[in-house]
């Protein structure tokens, strides 16, 4: 999905194979679509090419970097291209292996911003279709000047309120909505 808050990472991604090093690197929150977006550099680039997905998982844990360190080497020897996501460039700090933390900091960086408000009406129409949930008109208005522009509160959010339908029996309404937003924890 082309939304402001990914045009630019999307923009590498449509770039591909001009790119300046055997690498990329997509950053940005939890639930922001890069995993998603790595799947469509994927079906772009082929199947010989790599993608590591929550790689920040892997630092800090030598065994982990070693392996990571060895399949970026393998790629460039192989002259395949490495697409990579983490959470936070913060992460890198993390690393052990300064030989990995030099090729991974070479690689371009590429963020996925917080979302704006056409993003979030965007991100909360898909994620009520992706579950297949019939929404009251009226609902997305509603939310929009109520909620924290991040992705894992929009996800959290759209799980509770399919939680609570399926639950309660209600269909998806501003007063179901409303009962929700109240509870402490999604506010």
């Amino acid at each position: 999905m082309a939304l402001p808050c990914n045009e630019n990472a999307l923009a590498w991604v449509d770039r591909f194979p001009d790119w300046p090093y055997t690498a990329l690197m997509i950053y940005g929150e939890k639930g922001c679509g890069k995993t998603h977006l790595l799947n469509v550099w994927r079906a772009k680039a082929g199947r010989h090419h790599l993608i590591i997905d929550n790689a920040d998982d892997m630092f800090g844990d030598r065994d982990k970097e070693i392996e990571l360190f060895h399949r970026f080497n393998q790629s460039k020897e192989d002259q395949n291209y490495l697409a990579i996501s983490i959470t936070s460039l913060q992460n890198l700090d993390k690393i052990l292996l300064p030989d990995l933390k030099s090729r991974l900091k070479a690689a371009p960086m590429v963020k996925i911003l917080p979302p704006d408000d056409m993003d979030v009406q965007a991100i909360l129409v898909k994620l009520f279709h992706d579950r297949q949930l019939k929404i009251e008109p009226g609902v997305i208005a509603y939310i929009l000047p109520r909620i924290e522009r991040s992705y894992s509160v929009i996800h959290d959010l759209v799980q509770k309120i399919d939680e609570n339908s399926l639950s309660e029996k209600r269909s998806v309404t501003v007063p179901l909505v409303r009962d929700i937003l109240q509870e402490p924890q999604l506010i």
